[in-house]
């Protein structure tokens, strides 16, 4: 399944999100979801607590002025890739 993380962390219940994951799972921080993976929070050891795929939309990051303050464990992808990951993954949660 593919989960979009669109609301930073401090809005909304991470834990909870990832509780829903399992392994093969991806995750794609969009929007203010970004913060999540920002580099030395505690957001991001969540993140990788978890045995899932985990991406970020670039252009978001780059919207934020972020792009120098993200983990580089976090695979950063374009609107293209998104989409490719909505096809690989035919189902979809938004949070």
């Amino acid at each position: 399944m593919l989960y979009t993380l669109s609301h930073s962390p401090t809005q909304c219940d991470l834990s909870a999100l990832l509780r829903l994951m399992v392994e093969g799972d991806a995750l794609l921080l969009i929007q203010d979801g970004v913060l999540a993976g920002l580099a030395g929070s505690a957001h991001l050891e969540l993140l990788f607590s978890v045995p899932i795929s985990l991406y970020a939309l670039q252009d978001d990051l780059e919207a934020r002025g972020l792009a120098g303050c993200f983990s580089h464990k976090i695979t950063i992808i374009g609107y293209n890739h998104f989409v490719e990951l909505t096809e690989k993954h035919r189902r979809q949660m938004a949070w």
